[in-house]
């Protein structure tokens, strides 16, 4: 059974620059695509950000293009969501998803796709 852990969420100001942290319960994520998703008060769980098993591409929500980077350290078994200068349209629960594909470089973009999820943690932006 793979576990993912997320950490990171907290209560920030706007402009703020949270880092979450997703922690996976796997020998090595090497072979996994791996995605953050979010679900706001009151919306339907949305695409955040996707980075392949190969790391060779990455693609995000327009949204959050040029504020938040996804990455992974696969030695560390963790995936990261850098986010900057944050919105109070932000404020969601972040959730850490993993999908075993072996190599690629295809990033994973609909919820549908992923097998494995965390619980989630929650970010708070006030402005």
């Amino acid at each position: 059974q793979v576990q993912l852990v997320e950490s990171g969420g907290r209560g920030v100001q706007a402009g703020g620059s949270p880092r979450l942290s997703c922690a996976a319960s796997l020998r090595t994520i090497n072979l996994y695509a791996m995605g953050w998703f979010r679900q706001g008060p009151g919306s339907e769980r949305e695409f955040v950000a996707a980075i392949p098993s190969n790391s060779a591409r990455t693609s995000y929500t327009d949204s959050v293009k040029g504020r938040f980077t996804i990455s992974r350290d696969n030695a560390k078994n963790t995936v990261y969501l850098q986010m900057n200068n944050l919105k109070p349209e932000d404020t969601a629960v972040y959730f850490c998803a993993a999908k075993w594909t072996g190599a690629t470089n295809s990033p994973l973009t609909r919820a549908s796709q992923y097998d494995h999820w965390g619980q989630g943690t929650q970010v708070t932006v006030s402005s």
